[in-house]
């Protein structure tokens, strides 16, 4: 696996679960940062800053985000499972968000520097 360069992004964030069928507040499309909207039969999914967290749903706050500096091409491998591997090395869970240019990950904020220094360990290089 070549060495990534990960970029640790300031701000808290927040995972929310709503029920299915549940609207998305449009506002939401508006806020800086990333908002990620995942949505199956069972559930919702919010990924988003903790400042604009939709409310009525089930929460978890606390959460830091890690983002892979891309573009990335579709053809790589292991992208993922590099960062994935490090991170469970170090007792570290995580969050991930794939998009069309990049990968994220999100850890707790207590985890961040123990997830930091495991993927340095790895060979990545981490800014911020």
């Amino acid at each position: 696996m070549k060495r990534l360069v990960v970029d640790v992004v300031p701000g808290a964030y927040t995972v929310t679960r709503l029920d299915p069928g549940t609207p998305v507040p449009a506002a939401l499309f508006e806020v800086d940062g990333l908002v990620s909207v995942t949505r199956t039969p069972a559930e919702v999914s919010i990924v988003s800053p903790s400042s604009a967290a939709p409310e009525g749903g089930q929460a978890e706050a606390g959460w830091r985000l890690l983002t892979v500096r891309g573009p990335l091409e579709f053809t790589l491998t292991g992208i993922m499972a590099s960062l994935a591997g490090s991170l469970a090395a170090a007792g570290v869970s995580l969050f991930a968000v794939s998009t069309f240019d990049t990968d994220h990950i999100l850890v707790h904020d207590a985890d961040l520097v123990r997830a930091t220094a495991a993927l340095k360990e790895a060979g990545h290089e981490v800014h911020g």
